[in-house]
């Protein structure tokens, strides 16, 4: 009965179409709208996590990461950032619907534990924002992200550590070299000792070319952490 009060005061509504659906469950997406989140396909880069255009191959090393292999060992997203999955984030970053940082992070948990648990990482660590976009935007969506992330994997969540030194520009109407240049000595460690020796997994909204997390790889190895791996809500494709 207490259920039944609760839905009509507060009527469970799809995430994505704000259509009813009385049995929501956790997610709050329909099950149309759940059909329209696509998961990562394989087969997949072994390495970046890129899935390849050839189903039913097997999984191996892409040539871009044959050619310049990343300082990560190896990025996993949850969905192909595409419809439902698109939308849900852009509006949890830019229209600031915090209250899906929740689905989302549902959504990684779902696809991502297994890969997770084969790592026994020893830190979680969020990509940071600068300041300044701190200050605009009021949170930062891999915290957000991070902190039912950690919970459910068991990983101690680290927030102040890894920091953006300096103000980049937006990334996305850069192309993959201009993203590279743009985050080129932008982060840095407050305590290096406390990744050292550390299999560190790194976390953000979205997996687009890759240069952010290399860049944030390439400082947490430079301060000798053991292993750093990237986990992304979804894959830019």
């Amino acid at each position: 009965m207490f259920r039944a009060l609760l839905d009509i005061v507060f009527p469970p509504l799809c995430h994505a179409c704000k259509e009813f659906i009385p049995d929501a469950g956790d997610l709050h997406l329909c099950i149309r709208c759940r059909g329209e989140v696509h998961a990562v396909p394989s087969p997949l880069c072994t390495v970046c996590g890129l899935p390849f255009a050839t189903p039913g191959g097997i999984e191996h090393v892409c040539g871009a990461c044959l050619a310049t292999h990343p300082r990560f060992a190896a990025a996993r997203a949850a969905v192909l950032f595409d419809g439902v999955a698109r939308d849900l984030i852009h509006r949890f970053k830019y229209d600031k619907k915090v209250h899906l940082a929740r689905p989302l992070a549902l959504l990684t948990k779902e696809a991502l534990t297994s890969f997770v648990a084969s790592l026994s990482a020893d830190l979680l660590i969020p990509v940071p924002l600068h300041r300044r976009r701190l200050r605009e935007r009021g949170f930062n969506q891999a915290v957000l992200l991070g902190r039912p992330l950690a919970k459910a994997w068991n990983i101690p969540l680290v927030v102040n550590n890894l920091q953006r030194i300096r103000w980049t520009e937006p990334q996305v109407t850069l192309s993959a070299s201009e993203r590279e240049a743009n985050v080129r000595g932008a982060f840095a460690l407050a305590d290096p000792v406390a990744v050292r020796g550390r299999k560190v997994i790194l976390l953000d909204d979205v997996y687009t070319t890759g240069s952010t997390v290399a860049e944030c790889s390439r400082v947490l190895r430079q301060a000798g952490a053991e292993e750093v791996y990237v986990i992304t809500v979804a894959r830019a494709v």
